[in-house]
């Protein structure tokens, strides 16, 4: 047998192929200025500022300019370099040395960085030319003398000291999708993108951005000549503001040591109770910002879900939870590249879901329903008076039973059709509004059913739950619609008319049993369905 030496041979990669597929890592361009503010923070930058031009034609050209401690020219090639060396402070915000280059080629071709350090009066500017790189094939990282922007910008936020200033020129995919480059809809498009950015900023860099939290280094960031303002999603400063659950988690390392992480789960006050409009509109009560909201470091990198555990629904719109932890649980979480997103081990994750979450579930669907009971039953108010006074027109010509109360006490009552006699329970009611004889509108119903036959005051009626997510979805949206809202109770009155028409002793069970089936389906059926705009100005 013959045995073969081991050989070793340095194989570079193909320069135009890898840069190319490095621009293809998944960045949005959100994302993408967020990881270049992670470095402007870890150079300890206490201002950052971030310039986002289009020009006449359309032309794109982004700088973000810093404070910080700059760098040399050693520093500057390991900066620019795909995989630069770890940094000494293994707390700091930047992690894979690779998010300046592949979030800015996500959208750019041309990558300078001008930087002039605490300890020289020399500015260097280094570049990634993409179409250079390409032309010559090989990872040829070109140095140039700092455009006149560059220097005027770096001078400004300077004032002659250390920074540094991160352009991008030859911005090709972030309008990509209009043709009318320079024209009124990618201007507009511009304008959605630059607004989105500033929203971003406000939320991943908050714990930065605002001088309440003494435990980071705060940080000045202007986006266009704007001063971004901090967005706190746990809306801590108002006094309807609930921490339900609140947990400081020990966790062992590999290597024996100890670390933790803090998670504390809010119930955030419903719109009507904020302390003002302006307040209530500024907290984003969606569907989509509920669930967890994931800090490494300080720094924001996960919102707005449950991280598969849960979908998000209504119910849970008002739960938001805080969950902390430093770079020492970097590998344990598996941070991505990112800094976007991390996933949690099976016994975190079952924990998370089956002992920590489901008071704090609880209590936010409460606050939830408080409020929606509420405001529905005030917007369904009158809604169905067409519906009492059409179906109270034709009641009489289209009655298919007679109904004899036998015991008012019990809900007993007998009724006569065409399949003979029979005694059943029906609730027996008295009108609680004027009119009010056909279609009564309650906040709930037994098993969660959407509507049950009744009398009221000894006509034929039904009740309708106000409760049911299908009033909540399909009723609600169209209260003002007269003739929506009678063609839909005209339907559901017409089934109990024709369920007491047709009963009997046999099929009593079954028909109950119908109702309670089609208000599960209906259920599930309307769970994707848009939230209705609710009117909450008149609940407590």
């Amino acid at each position: 047998m013959s045995i073969i030496d081991r050989k070793t041979l340095v194989v570079q990669p193909d320069a135009n192929r890898m840069i190319e597929g490095l621009r293809d890592t998944g960045y949005e361009f959100n994302t993408a200025i967020a990881d270049i503010v992670d470095n402007c923070i870890a150079a300890k930058a206490t201002l950052i500022d971030i310039r986002v031009n289009m020009d006449f034609v359309g032309d794109i050209e982004v700088y973000i300019t810093d404070n910080g401690i700059g760098m040399n020219e050693e520093g500057l090639i390991n900066a620019m370099r795909y995989g630069s060396s770890v940094r000494p402070d293994r707390a700091s915000l930047g992690k894979f040395g690779l998010g300046l280059k592949t979030a800015s080629t996500s959208f750019c071709r041309s990558l300078s960085v001008t930087s002039r350090s605490s300890e020289s009066e020399t500015i260097l500017k280094a570049q990634w030319d993409l179409d250079h790189v390409c032309k010559v094939q090989e990872w040829q990282l070109l140095f140039l003398q700092p455009d006149e922007i560059e220097l005027e910008l770096l001078e400004r936020i300077s004032e002659g000291n250390s920074g540094t200033i991160v352009s991008w020129g030859k911005v090709d995919r972030l309008l990509k999708s209009y043709n009318d480059q320079g024209g009124s809809h990618a201007r507009k498009a511009f304008e959605r993108t630059i607004e989105g950015l500033k929203a971003h900023l406000s939320m991943i860099f908050q714990r930065f951005l605002d001088h309440n939290y003494i435990s980071v280094s705060n940080v000045v960031i202007n986006v266009n000549d704007e001063a971004i303002t901090a967005w706190d999603p746990f809306c801590i400063t108002e006094p309807y503001t609930e921490i339900v659950a609140e947990q400081k988690q020990v966790v062992e390392l590999p290597d024996n040591s100890t670390t933790s992480f803090i998670i504390k789960a809010y119930v955030i006050p419903r719109r009507e109770q904020f302390s003002n409009e302006e307040a209530a509109s500024n907290a984003k009560l969606n569907n989509d910002m509920q669930g967890f909201y994931i800090y490494r470091e300080n720094r924001l990198i996960h919102f707005g879900d449950w991280l598969g555990m849960y979908r998000n629904e209504p119910h849970g719109s008002l739960l938001r939870v805080e969950f902390s932890f430093d770079h020492t649980l970097d590998d344990a979480f598996n941070v991505d590249i990112k800094k976007s997103k991390i996933r949690l081990n099976s016994d975190l994750y079952n924990w998370l879901k089956d002992t920590f979450l489901p008071a704090p579930r609880r209590a936010a669907d409460h606050q939830y329903r408080k409020g929606t009971k509420k405001t529905v039953n005030n917007a369904s108010r009158g809604a169905h008076d067409g519906s009492n006074a059409g179906i109270g027109a034709k009641e009489k010509e289209i009655q298919m039973s007679k109904i004899d109360i036998t015991d008012s006490t019990k809900n007993e009552v007998e009724i006569t059709n065409k399949k003979g006699k029979f005694k059943i329970k029906l609730p027996i009611m008295q009108p609680v509004r004027e009119g009010e004889l056909h279609v009564a509108a309650v906040d709930s119903l037994d098993d969660g059913l959407l509507w049950e036959p009744c009398l009221i005051d000894m006509h034929h009626a039904v009740r309708i739950n106000t409760g049911h997510p299908y009033y909540h979805k399909v009723y609600v949206p169209n209260l003002t619609s007269g003739v929506t809202i009678q063609g839909m109770d005209s339907l559901i009155w017409a089934l109990c008319e024709a369920e007491l028409g047709t009963i009997n002793e046999t099929t009593k069970y079954h028909i109950n049993e119908l109702r309670f089936e089609v208000s599960r389906l209906l259920r599930k059926l309307v769970e994707d369905l848009p939230e209705p705009e609710l009117n909450n100005g008149d609940a407590n």
